[in-house]
C-alpha cells in the first residue's frame, strides 16, 4: 500500500480561509458590472466534488449501507474523523420527517476567523464558511445514493464561537 501525503492541518485551514475570501472578491468585482452572485454556488459545487470523492476513497473496501441512518452514521464517524481529526459531538435524528442534524462544538475550519469588529452578528460573516463544507457532506451522501439538501447554522453564542450544525433533509 502507497504511504498516506498528508497535508499540515494548518496550511488546509488558511488555504481554505482564503478560498472563500477569493470568491468573496469575485463576487464584489461582479456586483459592480450588475452579474449575479456566484460564491456560494461554485464553493458547494467545489465541496460536492470533493465530498463525492473522499467518500469513495474511504469506503473503497466497505461493503455497502443498508439505509439511510448507517450512511450518516459512517458520516458522522469515519468520515468527519478523516477530515477533522474528530468525530460529530451530536447526531440528533427524525428518521420520520427524514431530517439529521450533525452538531460540532468545535467546528475546526472557524478556529482561525478573524472577523471584523465593527460586525454586529458573527452569523453572516461565517455562514460563508460553512458553504464548502455543506457541499462536502452533500457530496458524499450522493456517493452513497442519498439525495439531500444540506444547511449550517452558526452558534450565536459569543463563548461558542466555532459551534455549528449541520441539517441533512433527505428527498
Amino acid at each position: 500500500m502507497a504511504p498516506r501525503r498528508e497535508v499540515a492541518e494548518s496550511c488546509l485551514e488558511f488555504l481554505y480561509i482564503e478560498l472563500v475570501q477569493s470568491y468573496e472578491r469575485k463576487d464584489a468585482e461582479c456586483a459592480e458590472k450588475g452579474d449575479g452572485r456566484a460564491s456560494r454556488a461554485a464553493l458547494e459545487s467545489i465541496g460536492f466534488q470533493v465530498g463525492q470523492q473522499l467518500a469513495e476513497r474511504y469506503t473503497i473496501d466497505r461493503a455497502r449501507f443498508a439505509d439511510h441512518l448507517e450512511v450518516i452514521k459512517f458520516i458522522c464517524k469515519e468520515f468527519w474523523s478523516e477530515i477533522f481529526r474528530k468525530q460529530v459531538d451530536h447526531l440528533k435524528t427524525n428518521r420520520h420527517r427524514a431530517l439529521f442534524v450533525l452538531q460540532d462544538d468545535r467546528f475546526r475550519w472557524l478556529r482561525h476567523l478573524s472577523l471584523p469588529a465593527e460586525q454586529t452578528s458573527n452569523t453572516e460573516a461565517v455562514a460563508k464558511y460553512l458553504v464548502f463544507p455543506c457541499g462536502l457532506i452533500k457530496g458524499a451522501l450522493s456517493s452513497f445514493g442519498v439525495n439531500c439538501e444540506v444547511t449550517a447554522e452558526i452558534s450565536e453564542d459569543a463563548r461558542k464561537p466555532t459551534q455549528c450544525s449541520f441539517e441533512v433533509r433527505i428527498k
